[in-house]
């Protein structure tokens, strides 16, 4: 039997983001798709990146292979290095460890940037989501398509949900994993668009540098959600990295 799949999306969204790629998976495969603390359906953690993780883990099984896109993508990273139990195998979409630039991390949005769109959020949420939805999109060249896919994806932010949604946007802006990725011994996979204007395609490829056991596919023409724009092609990629 293969091994089951874990997907963890990333922020703002919900698991059904996830549809046009597990439409081209084997419907073989055993697939667990969680929403994130405080997204979709599930309740909220605590205010950790750790605390996001623990309360994902009863719904991982061992031996995992783990994609995680984005927020997810970092979570995914910590799971790894965590409870590598959990973790067999990852495969990390529009994935960085840092979200944010730093004196020696240029490859990623500015402070500021991420600064004003968290007080964007504060005031108004739901257009904070648009204008993020429509950055993911950017430089795709099916931009209509990847829109269209992560509006019916949304996590309303709505009273109930916003606290959680805030706490997410604190956590891209405060998280820094380059310390760990050295550390991560499971195979990984990597998979970018060439024109993802969110996380840079450098810092996936400062990951396939530094990941022991890392390697990197680049999906020309493609923004932040290549699995939304490509997904009979990631679908293929994921199931030759199981297979392998």
């Amino acid at each position: 039997m293969s091994p089951p799949i874990v997907l963890l999306h990333g922020w703002g969204l919900s698991s059904a983001v996830w549809a046009p790629l597990t439409a081209q998976l084997s419907p073989q495969l055993a697939l667990h798709a969680p929403d994130l603390p405080g997204h979709g359906d599930a309740p909220i953690a605590g205010d950790t990146l750790a605390d996001w993780a623990d309360a994902l883990l009863p719904a991982l099984p061992d031996g995992a292979t783990v994609v995680g896109w984005s927020l997810g993508a970092q979570l995914a990273l910590h799971l790894a290095a965590h409870a590598p139990r959990k973790v067999a195998r990852l495969v990390l979409i529009g994935a960085s460890p840092r979200f944010v630039a730093a004196d020696d991390w240029p490859n990623a949005m500015p402070v500021d940037t991420l600064t004003e769109f968290r007080r964007s959020f504060d005031l108004d949420p739901a257009a904070t989501q648009r204008r993020f939805i429509a950055l993911q999109a950017l430089g795709d060249a099916a931009r209509r398509e990847v829109s269209a896919t992560l509006t019916a994806a949304l996590t309303p932010a709505d009273a109930s949900h916003q606290p959680a949604l805030a706490t997410g946007l604190r956590l891209l802006a405060d998280t820094d994993l380059r310390p760990l990725v050295g550390h991560i011994a499971q195979p990984v996979r990597l998979l970018h668009g060439s024109a993802d204007t969110l996380m840079p395609v450098a810092a996936a490829e400062w990951l396939a540098d530094h990941l022991p056991n890392g390697r990197l596919s680049v999906f020309q023409h493609s923004g932040h959600a290549p699995f939304a724009s490509r997904p009979a092609d990631c679908a293929t990629l994921l199931e030759s990295f199981i297979r392998d």
